[in-house]
């Protein structure tokens, strides 16, 4: 038999591939669960190669130790049975993946949509890795390479496009970016991957109030039944957080964002992130903090993901959860000599961010601007977007201001100011600069 896509598939009949396309779908939109959906067409035809895979995938996808067994077995599972050379070359992707070895995978990827552009689950996935790893230049090029083998006819046509307007926007390409993903919507307004791509536009370009409007006026298509919606919430945050309106900020995390109290990690992700940016404006979260850092405690050994240390760290450093922090930065140290690409992503990042988390917390800001000015440029390296990053950013400000380093202050408002001249945050920050400068004498800020 053969995909939507024109693809050979072994193993499967004719029901499994059609709910096979439909978790394929699910996942572009991220709608419903498709884990739900793969694991009914497993069931239809234990046999199917591509739908063990694609399971493989969702759980690897986690970033999360705890899914890893589950990818293994379906790893093991696809393996064990009849199969074509495509379907192998998955094998061996999930396989990088499973090693921690992401930039071995990244090729994988590359060499089977080589062979086969049309694959549109090799794309999706290579792209969420491509986003793990902070690799912008694929999350636009690698979409770029096979967009000539589509167009509107082939199923999934949208997806390609909001991939696309992500990897655009990622890149710095923001026209581009805009139309790319509203052309994804008029072809699937349920896209929520590209309503998110048009989100981080007006994030980078500072049209907050054009923000909260995209976000309102299209709520019915990306809010209900999508799994990813905590996350498109947290971009609305973010707009109202720009515009000081801590009051709605609290009320989205309370409610949408965090209301559920997901162990997920990527939806924990986007509460310590929310609440870190509350925290150096100083808002009083209250109880906020202790549920997250709840939710982080069993993870604090881990050391899988840094970016997900790092979210981690801002927990336990919010609630002064000593030992937690102490165990996450101890777990990172050991990580850094092991194999995988984890380790560079801890040693070149991770590690010097949680430190000066860590040292924030303490109250040492001269120490925290020590860990964080030589990793602002590389903090790509470990993954996540600009928007996300960005709190790296806001860390450094912040410690600068606390100690007094009105000349980094001053520097690094301006940086701000460059990109949104309206943030009433910005605008504080330089004031204040300005403010120590003129009562500081001269050559002493």
């Amino acid at each position: 038999m053969q995909d939507s896509r024109g693809y050979a598939v072994s193993g499967a009949d004719a029901a499994s591939l059609v709910l096979f396309e439909k978790a394929l779908a699910q996942l572009q939109c991220y709608i419903v669960d498709p884990v739900v959906t793969i694991d009914e067409a497993i069931k239809q035809a234990p046999s199917f190669v591509m739908a063990h895979v694609l399971k493989a995938y969702l759980m690897l996808a986690g970033t999360e130790v705890a899914f890893l067994p589950v990818a293994r077995d379906c790893r093991q599972a696809a393996a064990a049975l009849p199969t074509n050379p495509h379907e192998r070359q998955h094998i061996a992707a999930i396989d990088a993946l499973i090693a921690g070895e992401y930039e071995l995978a990244s090729e994988r990827f590359e060499d089977i949509l080589l062979a086969f552009p049309r694959d549109v689950l090799a794309l999706q996935i290579a792209h969420i890795f491509d986003f793990f790893r902070g690799d912008a230049r694929n999350l636009r090029d690698r979409v770029a390479r096979v967009l000539p083998e589509w167009h509107r006819d082939v199923p999934g046509y949208h997806a390609v496009l909001g991939l696309h307007a992500f990897g655009l926007e990622e890149c710095g390409q923001y026209g581009r970016a805009e139309e790319t993903g509203r052309e994804a919507l008029r072809l699937n307004p349920a896209d929520a991957w590209a309503h998110h791509a048009v989100a981080h536009v007006m994030e980078m370009q500072g049209r907050v109030d054009e923000g909260i409007i995209w976000m309102t006026s299209r709520e019915a298509h990306w809010a209900p039944d999508n799994f990813f919606a905590g996350h498109n919430w947290w971009h609305r945050a973010l707009f109202h957080l720009d515009r000081d309106e801590y009051s709605q900020v609290l009320e989205l995390f309370d409610g949408p964002i965090r209301g559920s109290r997901s162990k997920v990690v990527l939806d924990m992700i986007d509460a310590s992130a929310m609440l870190w940016r509350l925290h150096l404006r100083g808002v009083d979260c209250g109880a906020r903090w202790n549920e997250i850092a709840d939710a982080w405690a069993p993870l604090a050994s881990d050391g899988f993901y840094a970016f997900n240390d790092l979210h981690a760290m801002m927990a336990f450093v919010a609630t002064q959860r000593w030992d937690l922090a102490d165990e996450t930065l101890s777990i990172m140290t050991r990580r850094i000599s092991s194999p995988g690409s984890n380790a560079a992503m801890t040693r070149e990042v991770g590690l010097p961010l949680c430190r000066g988390i860590y040292a924030f917390g303490r109250g040492e800001y001269d120490e925290t601007v020590g860990w964080l000015r030589p990793v602002r440029g590389i903090a790509s390296r470990f993954g996540g977007s600009h928007a996300q990053r960005d709190l790296i950013d806001l860390t450094l400000i912040e410690a600068a201001q606390r100690d007094r380093q009105s000349t980094l202050v001053r520097a690094l408002a301006g940086e701000r100011m460059a990109l949104k001249p309206a943030s009433p945050l910005n605008r504080r920050y330089r004031d204040g600069a300005l403010s120590i400068s003129r009562a500081m004498p001269l050559n002493a800020a």
